[in-house]
């Protein structure tokens, strides 16, 4: 190996480094917590070298923000390509979106800034888009294949994306309620919803 390519791998490995030290300070700490300074001090290295390599704190948010909206959005593929009927594949798709909240509730909170200082710019990746095209496809192909010539399919989006992202906000930073309960109401919302874009 070359002295560049040595350079190089050492360079992804701190980087690598910091990355993990972030994301243990957030579980330990919360998002609030988090600082260049404190994550020097955990990978033993100057604050300057953490600059180095990310221009500021928001340029570690952004990164988280990048890979949870990958995760998120791997997910409802995931959801979506066990059914072969887009009513099914919404259903899945809206369970999917609620299991990810709550499996990944660190980065729910980024993703979507539940009480999280972060920064627009970290909001302004082609990660967010990916993701929410798989939803938006799904909901295009249900009104297309009803032929409800009169829904529009973006206000359709904006609608689902605002319910589900709202019974999940209700349930991440309020009180624990019952769980059955929530997978009955996420089950009528995603139903009634369905049958919205079929009218």
């Amino acid at each position: 190996m070359g002295i560049a390519e040595r350079k190089q791998r050492q360079r992804e490995e701190i980087r690598a480094g910091i990355l993990d030290a972030a994301w243990h300070l957030v579980h330990e700490e919360g998002w609030a917590a988090l600082s260049i300074r404190k994550i020097a001090e955990a990978i033993e290295y100057s604050v300057p070298v953490v600059y180095d390599h990310f221009e500021n704190k928001d340029a570690i948010i952004a990164e988280f923000n990048k890979k949870g909206f990958q995760l998120l959005e791997n997910q409802l593929r995931t959801a979506r390509q066990q059914h072969t009927d887009a009513e099914q594949q919404l259903e899945a798709i809206g369970r999917a979106y609620w299991d990810f909240a709550f499996q990944h509730k660190q980065y729910y909170q980024l993703m979507f800034s539940l009480g999280i200082p972060t920064c627009e710019s970290a909001r302004k990746i082609p990660e967010v888009g990916e993701c929410m095209d798989v939803i938006r496809c799904t909901i295009e192909h249900i009104i297309k294949q009803n032929g409800n010539g009169a829904a529009d399919p973006f206000l359709k989006f904006q609608a689902f994306q605002s319910m589900i992202h709202g019974l999940v906000s209700i349930n991440i930073i309020g009180p624990a309620n019952n769980e059955e309960l929530n997978r009955l109401v996420l089950q009528d919302l995603i139903s009634g919803f369905i049958k919205g874009c079929k009218a």
